[in-house]
């Protein structure tokens, strides 16, 4: 071959060759992986995960790097975590926020450096509104919704005195407000406790003395575990309905047991969707870890799946921030959950539908979906959020 005509041939390989050898897209994944709600991380890197595994460890077609650090629930260790990755790491996407404190500590940071920040849970109102940014998406709910749904289910059985149960932080009062949102009728009770709470005597006396009708609780992680033990241990169980958000996930059963049958709870997915992209996810998180998903590891598969779609948009170039923005609001990818998409705020606009724990026929416990409430329902902060 002709010398000019053989650089020539190289020069046309370069890219090819460097575009092999390039470095896989790092992503940061700022998680809880410990204290008592650890497993809620678990769930969310785990779904991720596989995910990135079925993809040959790729997204989209992008090779990728999953960075995954445990926040401890702390929000400034998560904003520490975030400052790493950012500074020595020089990742461009981050994800994995499982608690509305870390988030707001995280979210703030990240969006004013042009990181992209997309959320498998947190979703409180603060960044949902006027606090929205064109660079925070949220793959699960805005954290008032699925108490919205309880609101509503309430309503329309018929109760009229609820009492009701949080933590005394941001996420706690987003979910009572969007309880009170579609509840028609009388708060019989309203408590605060503490974040990572374990003895619920003195909040089920006073729910005891107040009589109402049913308990609404959103007590995430081991906080929840510990109140239904002792709500079953009180002689409470089947005689006052419980009802919660996304409150009996497939671990938390496992953790209660039977204490957990009858429990009332709302989410936008179950197991059991019969969906191309939920059956299968389902058989290989199963064949994966040897355990049923739950919504939270669904939420960390979704989260993968979408940030997959944009990296194939954009053919890795995670640079090319405004494409990769654009990419990920078109949501161009299959959800476990079936129709999804994102509103003005960059949070789902999706069914909601209410479950109920029950005992099978070979003693197992299962969420089965009783009915949708809401189809195709956004968030109440969307047309607070500035962004066009």
């Amino acid at each position: 071959m002709h010398r000019s005509a053989a650089v020539m041939v190289c020069l046309l390989l370069l890219p090819l060759a460097m575009a092999g050898a390039a470095e896989p897209v790092k992503i940061g994944m700022i998680t809880t992986l410990s204290t008592r709600a650890g497993y809620l991380g678990e769930e969310i890197r785990d779904g991720f995960r596989l995910a990135v595994e079925l993809g040959g460890g790729r997204l989209g077609g992008v090779p990728v790097k999953l960075l995954v650090a445990d926040d401890g629930r702390s929000p400034g260790k998560g904003r520490r975590i975030a400052e790493r990755f950012i500074r020595r790491d020089h990742v461009r996407i981050l994800t994995g926020l499982v608690f509305s404190n870390v988030a707001l500590a995280v979210v703030p940071l990240a969006v004013r450096r042009n990181v992209l920040v997309v959320s498998p849970n947190a979703g409180p109102s603060l960044l949902a509104g006027e606090g929205c940014s064109s660079n925070f998406f949220n793959v699960s709910w805005q954290t008032d919704t699925l108490s919205e749904a309880l609101g509503r289910y309430a309503t329309e059985r018929g109760y009229d005195r609820v009492f009701l149960i949080a933590p005394n932080y941001v996420a706690g009062k987003d979910n009572i407000a969007g309880f009170k949102r579609y509840f028609r009728g009388t708060i019989a009770g309203e408590v605060y406790t503490a974040l990572g709470q374990a003895d619920y005597a003195a909040e089920i006396a006073a729910l005891r003395r107040a009589k109402p009708d049913a308990v609404y609780f959103f007590l995430p992680g081991g906080m929840g575990i510990n109140f239904l033990k002792q709500y079953a241990q009180a002689g409470l169980q089947g005689v006052i309905p419980l009802m919660g958000p996304a409150a009996t996930d497939g671990r938390l059963l496992g953790a209660v047991g039977e204490a957990a049958v009858g429990v009332i709870n709302s989410a936008q997915w179950n197991s059991d969707f019969d969906n191309p992209a939920n059956r299968r996810f389902v058989t290989a998180f199963r064949q994966k870890y040897g355990r049923t998903p739950t919504l939270f590891s669904s939420q960390g598969y979704d989260a993968a799946l979408l940030i997959g779609s944009a990296l194939r948009a954009v053919a890795g170039d995670v640079t090319r921030t405004d494409a990769l923005r654009a990419a990920l609001e078109k949501a161009d990818f299959q959800s476990v959950r079936g129709r999804f998409r994102f509103g003005r705020n960059h949070f789902p606009v999706q069914d909601y539908y209410i479950r109920q724990v029950v005992k099978t026929g070979d003693g197992s416990l299962v969420n089965r979906l009783r009915v949708r409430v809401f189809t195709d329902h956004g968030d109440a902060y969307a047309d607070r959020c500035p962004m066009p």
